[in-house]
């Protein structure tokens, strides 16, 4: 059976470090915590944990950081997390079954990372990430902010996910502050660098700036596709948000060129043609997204609702604009299937059993 070192960076995760420690505590053979300037109790929580508590002097590079504390690791694989991630109970369980049976052929072990969730707790955003790596491999991470662990050679992708938790609400101005404090030294940024700083904009409402570094980095044809596919669509939101519907579909439409059509592409085509009343158009790209079949193994971002519910909820929409009540009323029963319990799809199921009840009588 492998051992396992988890490698941690931190600073200022006196809320959230035991929650995560205590769901890993029984799968790590080894905890090895990096401080990278925390000022609360982190490193003394730690400490309850591990007598592995190193310092780590700041230098506004996250990969840096995180190379320091795979340096550390002496166990066969090496498995990482953040402070506000967790493995649930079923999930804790998952990866103790595959320590118990890895092949030790296998360099990197993917998980799925579990990033928001609906009322009901149920995932409604995911991705895949390289969690637990063969140590012998010496795979390095990449990158100052939203850093990369660069992996190759035998790739297991897991059932096992990683919940994430977030407890702040936000990183300030940390990450974007980094960026533009290398833009100011001159640095010429790598495509991901361009990628990851227009997402940074973005988030800071920034949107001119965060559209001119998402089309550098669509220009530069370097791009990991799942990044250019994330691109268009971030572009496409940001001229939904400036009312430069052209463009908008532009993007959604370029998104194409680099996999096969994405449901959340789909979907946002879709909503673009019908927000111009053009309902046969919408209903035609909707119908697309309940045809795809989802992508299962890559690593990057899903939105499940595009790939479950959503394009029912809004064929029900464009067919009771149509005048087709009938197949209004499956699409939303297919939606209800996904989401019994909300309102607005109840709502319909009710006005649509009493259009066709009305229909019947009539006949």
């Amino acid at each position: 059976m492998p051992t396992i070192s988890l490698c941690m960076i931190v600073k200022n995760e006196e809320k959230v470090l035991a929650r995560c420690l205590d769901s890993v505590k029984e799968i790590a053979d080894e905890i090895i915590i990096v401080d990278t300037g925390s000022e609360d109790q982190t490193k003394k929580i730690a400490k309850q944990y591990t007598d592995k508590v190193y310092d780590f002097e700041w230098i506004d590079e996250f990969a840096a950081a995180r190379n320091f504390a795979f340096s550390k690791a002496s166990k066969e694989y090496i498995l990482w997390l953040d402070a506000d991630d967790v493995f649930m109970e079923e999930d804790q369980q998952k990866l103790l079954d595959l320590k118990k049976t890895l092949d030790p052929s296998v360099d990197s072990v993917t998980m799925h990372y579990n990033l928001a969730f609906d009322a009901k707790g149920n995932v409604i955003s995911s991705l895949r990430r390289n969690r637990l790596v063969k140590r012998s491999r010496n795979f390095r991470w990449e990158g100052a902010v939203h850093e990369c662990l660069v992996v190759g050679g035998v790739i297991f992708n897991s059932d096992i996910a990683v919940t994430h938790k977030k407890e702040r609400a936000d990183t300030g101005n940390r990450n974007i502050e980094i960026y533009e404090r290398r833009l100011a030294r001159g640095e010429v940024f790598s495509p991901r660098d361009l990628y990851y700083y227009a997402n940074e904009l973005l988030d800071h409402q920034r949107h001119q700036e965060a559209a001119e570094y998402y089309i550098k980095f669509l220009d530069t044809g370097q791009g990991w596709f799942e990044d250019n596919i994330a691109a268009c669509g971030k572009l496409s939101d940001i001229y939904i948000h400036l009312k430069d519907w052209d463009n908008a579909m532009k993007y959604s439409l370029q998104s194409f060129k680099y996999d096969a059509p994405r449901a959340e592409a789909c979907c946002r085509i879709g909503f673009l043609f019908l927000r111009q009343n053009m309902v046969k158009q919408a209903a035609a790209w909707y119908k697309i997204a309940t045809q795809l079949e989802k992508p299962g193994e890559n690593l990057g971002f899903v939105n499940h609702a595009c790939w479950t519910w959503l394009p029912h909820l809004q064929l029900c929409v464009c067919y009771d604009r149509l005048g087709l009540h009938q197949q209004a009323y499956e699409h939303n029963e297919i939606a209800r299937s996904y989401r019994p319990n909300d309102q607005s799809i109840l709502y319909n199921k009710q006005y649509f059993e009493s259009i066709l009840k009305i229909r019947n009588e009539k006949d």
